[in-house]
């Protein structure tokens, strides 16, 4: 059959339509950070491979920045239907159930290998709490570990006796009182500014972190803790997934797994390199001390035992199946 169209625009249109698969479907996709954290990076890839591996029956346009929901606002859109699929940093449900924010307890998991341990620990039970709710996780990915810095090297918790220490949440005033030194609150914006007028002596936060606020102009040790490695996640609607297609779904979550195993390389990747960034600034860069190891390992037992006061049965049955790895 031939088509004759007096308009060249509804030619076309009509060539675009019958290009698009029937059942076609387009997603909104909120993320709270910017094109160039390799977090966005990832999911934009991820994106692609849905496309790519669904023929186009789904498309999911990524929202970075903020610019479609805040940061507090992706959970709730998402379990709304108000955007099919988001991203967050997990602990931000924290003050829902304290499973969400276990990979946020001080040197629980202090590597990639033991934080990809506690995940495989403790992902049956994220998902079930995120199911319960009407949303379906499909992958997380975790931030460059959490480390000290500090003006003087630091050999043992007895250095930071006293020093107004950084804090930007109840974990971190809990650790900074714990190791003998002063919580302060401060943003990571104010965090230059902190430094030079004596608010704060010493801060652990990621490497990416201290390279975006150039903590050499203020610091000169860090201290390679990698004291918790907090994860990003990617949840969708379950209503929303169930609805697709069965190749669509599974094409989903086979791009969803390669986006994990991605990410997690990638954020390995990103430690390597702002740790570099640090050293070629003039920083200096070691391991914890054998005395400051073992310190920060009985804090990290002492905030672990807190968490598990809260979190009760099911964290306990977390830890039981972590403890393995930490052998």
């Amino acid at each position: 059959m031939t088509y004759h169209f007096a308009n060249p625009l509804a030619a076309l249109l009509t060539a675009a339509t019958f290009a698009l698969p029937a059942n076609a479907e387009s997603w909104d996709m909120p993320t709270p950070y910017g094109d160039s954290v390799f977090h966005t990076m990832n999911i934009m890839q991820f994106a692609e491979d849905v496309a790519e591996a669904t023929g186009g029956e789904l498309e999911i346009t990524v929202h970075s920045a903020g610019s479609l929901f805040g940061h507090p606002e992706i959970k709730d859109a998402v379990r709304r239907g108000l955007a099919p699929i988001g991203e967050l940093l997990m602990s931000r449900l924290a003050n829902e159930d304290p499973i969400f924010e276990v990979d946020s307890i001080p040197f629980l998991a202090s590597s990639y290998d033991e934080a990809k341990a506690l995940w495989d620990a403790s992902r049956p039970l994220v998902e079930a709490k995120l199911a319960d709710q009407g949303l379906t996780l499909l992958f997380a990915v975790p931030w460059p570990g959490q480390s000290i810095y500090t003006k003087e090297p630091v050999e043992s918790t007895a250095d930071l006796e006293g020093a107004a220490f950084r804090a930007y949440n109840t974990a971190t005033e809990r650790l900074a009182t714990l190791m003998g030194a002063v919580p302060t609150q401060i943003e990571t914006g104010d965090i230059p500014t902190a430094f030079a007028t004596g608010r704060v002596a010493a801060m652990i936060t990621s490497p990416s972190t201290g390279v975006s606020s150039q903590a050499w102009d203020f610091t000169s040790n860090y201290t390679d803790t990698q004291a918790w490695l907090p994860k990003n996640m990617v949840i969708v609607n379950t209503a929303a997934f169930d609805a697709l297609p069965e190749e669509v779904k599974a094409a989903v979550m086979e791009a969803a797994a390669t986006a994990e195993t991605r990410g997690w390389e990638m954020s390995m990747a990103e430690t390597d390199e702002k740790i570099a960034t640090l050293k070629e600034n003039g920083m200096a860069v070691a391991e914890p001390s054998e005395t400051l190891g073992g310190e920060l390992a009985e804090i990290g037992a002492t905030m672990t035992e807190e968490w598990l006061d809260a979190a009760g049965d099911e964290g306990a049955a977390v830890v039981e199946a972590y403890k393995p790895s930490m052998q």
